[in-house]
C-alpha cells in the first residue's frame, strides 16, 4: 500500500496549497491578470470635465466681447450672480475658496490669469465675507443660563 510521497521528500516548488497555486496555472513572466484590460486612450471621467471646462467660448460683458474657457466663464457668472445678492451663489462660491485656500491649490496649469479687476472683485468679496463672518461670531454671544443647573 502505497501513501504517496512523505512530506520530507516533497519538492518545495511543487507544493500546491493556498497561497501557492499549480505552476501551470500560475502567470508566466510578462503576462497581464487582466489582457483585454482597460483600452488604450480610453478616459476618465476627470479627463472628459477637465477638456470639457477648458473649451472656449465667447461671452458678452456690456459692449465687449472675450473668449474664455467654459470654467472661466462658471466662475464670472457665479460671482456676478453673487454681486447681484444671490445667497446660494455667494455660499457656493465662498465654501469653493475655502476648499481652495484648505487644500492649498495653486495649480494654475491650464487657466487663464486673473486680471486686475478680477483680483480686486475677488478680493473685496473675500474681505466682506470675512466681515460678515466675524460679525455673525460676534452677535452669537453664549446664553448664560445654558447649562446652569437650578
Amino acid at each position: 500500500m502505497s501513501a504517496g510521497p512523505s512530506k520530507s521528500t516533497k519538492n518545495p516548488d511543487t507544493e500546491v496549497g493556498y497561497g501557492k497555486p499549480p505552476r501551470h496555472t500560475q502567470f508566466k513572466p510578462g503576462q497581464s491578470g487582466n489582457p483585454k484590460g482597460r483600452p488604450k486612450g480610453t478616459k476618465n471621467l476627470k479627463t472628459d470635465l477637465m477638456e470639457e471646462l477648458s473649451e472656449k467660448i465667447v461671452i458678452h460683458e456690456g459692449e465687449r466681447t472675450q473668449r474664455v474657457s467654459k470654467q472661466r466663464a462658471i466662475v464670472k457668472s457665479l460671482v456676478n450672480r453673487t454681486f447681484k445678492g444671490d445667497a446660494r451663489a455667494g455660499n457656493l462660491l465662498f465654501s469653493m475658496m475655502m476648499r481652495l485656500d484648505e487644500s492649498g491649490a495653486t495649480d494654475n496649469a491650464g487657466s487663464e490669469p486673473l486680471n486686475g479687476e478680477e483680483s480686486e472683485i475677488l478680493n473685496e468679496y473675500k474681505e466682506r465675507v470675512k466681515r460678515e463672518i466675524r460679525a455673525a461670531a460676534s452677535s452669537t454671544k453664549p446664553d448664560p443660563e445654558f447649562g446652569r443647573r437650578s
